[in-house]
């Protein structure tokens, strides 16, 4: 298998001393090409800095990155990715149009699409304004063109929605989808976006605290199986009767049972005396695997 981002015992300090910020801890984590593929984590969790150890941006204290199986930095890599990993910022008196042209002279492209990418984006109608006054949305949009005008094989976006209304995130999902389906792409994403992710993703992994603490596919993440979620009392005994068919959820329980079998176990429950206060069914859920395994549902 080939691999569009391997870390191997990557380690960032920042500082010195008492006040030195560790932001990556004995990290390693490998992204295959193809498909989209999100980094999730809170703010802090080591997001960023993965992305500019893997760009030669910062140096790591330990460890190594490769980027389409190339040392971190290097040249002929870097030529062959896009990046967005900041709020993108453009000469403000350029239009969109002259901005691409001038990204696309510096990478030595002779013929790019400007018009093409302008339109996959949403701002062929903003293609001769100027960005001084364009929106943060729009300037993600203008981003995101930036990152893929010179048709890279592979793009990491950091919060490409960001500042976007709900049907520009919709068309950004869109184009992302598209890019990897169709151009054939690998798109390592991070966003705090969990529906989005969820939808849009094929793979992800979970960050927190400089580590890498859970990775595989969206739906065996999230659990792709829809769950029958019971609140009732005594917890303790619906728990009982569904053994390790059983998961806590707060004060509920989700039981992996079938539609089938979801009628014998409410009879089994009302026989042992258990008090059914509701009972629906829950489909897969990023946001339940994300706040266990990043312990961001449990911030001191």
């Amino acid at each position: 298998m080939s691999f569009a981002l391997q870390a191997v015992g990557l380690s960032k300090t920042f500082g010195s001393g008492p006040g030195a910020v560790k932001a990556l801890d004995d990290f390693s984590l490998e992204i295959p090409r193809g498909g989209v593929f999100g980094v999730l984590g809170p703010n802090g969790a080591g997001k960023s800095t993965l992305f500019r150890l893997a760009l030669g941006l910062i140096r790591p204290s330990g460890g190594e990155t490769q980027l389409l199986e190339a040392p971190a930095g290097d040249p002929g890599a870097l030529r062959r990715i896009g990046s967005m990993i900041e709020s993108p910022r453009f000469h403000p008196y350029l239009t969109a149009r002259q901005t691409l042209r001038m990204l696309a002279a510096l990478s030595g492209m002779t013929n790019p699409d400007i018009d093409g990418w302008l339109r996959r984006v949403g701002l062929s109608e903003a293609a001769d304004r100027r960005t001084k006054g364009f929106s943060v949305g729009m300037k993600q949009r203008l981003g995101l063109a930036a990152a893929l005008i010179t048709r890279p094989e592979a793009v990491i976006l950091d919060e490409p929605t960001s500042g976007m209304d709900p049907s520009g995130i919709l068309e950004i999902r869109a184009l992302i989808r598209e890019l990897a389906d169709r151009d054939g792409v690998t798109v390592i994403l991070a966003s705090h976006q969990l529906d989005e992710v969820q939808r849009v993703c094929d793979r992800v992994a979970f960050l927190a605290r400089g580590k890498v603490t859970a990775t595989g596919s969206v739906d065996a993440m999230a659990g792709a199986q829809e769950k029958l979620r019971l609140l009732a009392s005594p917890q303790a005994a619906v728990l009982e009767v569904l053994g390790s068919r059983g998961l806590a959820d707060g004060e509920a329980v989700l039981a992996e049972v079938s539609r089938a079998e979801a009628p014998d176990l409410i009879r089994a429950l009302a026989g042992r005396g258990v008090d059914i206060i509701e009972a629906r069914w829950v489909g897969a859920d990023l946001e339940r695997a994300y706040l266990f395994h990043t312990g961001a549902g449990h911030a001191a």
